[in-house]
């Protein structure tokens, strides 16, 4: 995929040969306080060219979830094959303790996903299912 990075700015990177998600690094003038129950939309200094019939997908890391309460605020986020703006990650801080976020902190993973394009048509009625209507919590909470 093709990417621009801001001078200083570090490419999405997978950690290990098996990682779906490829992390992604905050870019930072100065360290950003991510203050107990706010959101922030953090830049990345990445921009991209998504190859159309795909998208990517933003989403937490798992440690800073467990370990920080920290997570990506629109999960899974997407970023659309004609955007070509600078990414930036929506985090959320969900713990009751400030989270100070350095240059260069792996803050989420990016999954590049494909996907179709519906053609959606209006119809009188749908097929009838066992769940029907049946909304949350309607397959029972156990």
């Amino acid at each position: 995929m093709k990417i621009i990075l801001k001078d200083g700015a570090k490419a999405p990177s997978y950690q290990t040969e098996g990682s779906a998600g490829a992390d992604v690094s905050a870019f930072l003038e100065e360290d950003f306080i991510l203050k107990s129950g706010c959101y922030s939309a953090i830049p990345t200094g990445i921009f991209m060219a998504i190859p159309k019939g795909y998208e990517v997908q933003v989403r937490p890391r798992s440690g800073l979830a467990f370990k920080s309460g920290i997570t990506v605020l629109n999960a899974p986020g997407t970023i659309d094959s004609d955007y070509r703006g600078e990414v930036k990650v929506i985090l959320i801080n969900h713990s009751d303790k400030d989270f100070t976020i350095h240059n260069g902190d792996r803050i989420a993973q990016l999954v590049l996903s494909k996907v179709e394009e519906a053609a959606f048509s209006s119809v009188e009625c749908l097929d009838e299912t066992q769940r029907q209507g049946g909304g949350f919590g309607s397959t029972g909470f156990k």
